[in-house]
């Protein structure tokens, strides 16, 4: 079977339909407003970052849900290529390097970890409610995708 190959333009244009599918609850709840309703303004984009400047030949995106039951720390770590997650349930924090103090992001929100950035602190920001997030690598195929920091 020949290799698939995406464009950066493909790559862009499958995260606006990830983002439209994940928002899509809300417009659910929107369509069911009774007619007299005002329409909904339009959403903002729920995330913007500028992307490496990587050739996407013979890479993959491998896309994978983290749990983390309540409390749960993280080890320091890093990825093949780079990350995008967003968090599906509760809130998460998290500090990858050159990003400043570490972060907390909630349901609907994403973040983003640079090709060589090393996650150094991660976890479950609530000691009672699990959390969850979605976690796209996108890595040269063949790859380690998660590697641990000594």
């Amino acid at each position: 079977m020949p290799a698939m190959m995406i464009t950066r333009r493909d790559l862009v244009a499958s995260f606006a339909l990830l983002a439209e599918f994940l928002a899509a609850d809300g417009h659910v709840a929107a369509q069911t407003a009774p007619p007299s309703a005002a329409p909904a303004a339009p959403r903002p984009p729920i995330f913007k970052h500028d992307l490496p400047n990587v050739t996407l030949d013979d890479w993959e995106v491998t896309v994978s849900h983290v749990d983390y039951p309540p409390g749960r720390v993280g080890t320091m770590h890093h990825h093949a290529g780079f990350v995008l997650a967003y968090v599906l349930e509760g809130s998460i924090y998290t500090k990858i390097s050159g990003q400043g103090e570490r972060k907390t992001y909630n349901v609907g929100q994403m973040f983003y970890e640079p090709p060589g950035a090393t996650h150094e602190e991660s976890g479950n920001a609530s000691q009672t409610q699990p959390a969850k997030l979605l976690a796209m690598i996108f890595a040269k195929k063949g790859s380690t995708l998660t590697t641990p920091v000594k």
